[in-house]
């Protein structure tokens, strides 16, 4: 995704533009929805966005 965001915060974003709930994403990563929650919450001003559709245009225009 984008070099700032860590290993866990940059498989959580992608698992969000994949358009996984946060559930799922909490069962695939073997995380709570709280962690998902927290995640996303530094994820968003990292990568300069407030939703997940800017997140996954933003993902479109520049990836890895």
């Amino acid at each position: 995704m984008l070099p700032t965001l860590t290993d866990r915060e940059s498989e959580v974003a992608q698992l969000l533009v994949q358009g996984r709930s946060y559930k799922e994403i909490a069962d695939n990563l073997s995380i709570t929805l709280e962690t998902v929650r927290w995640h996303i919450k530094n994820i968003y001003p990292k990568v300069g966005v407030h939703s997940r559709s800017e997140l996954a245009w933003k993902t479109l225009r520049h990836p890895r």
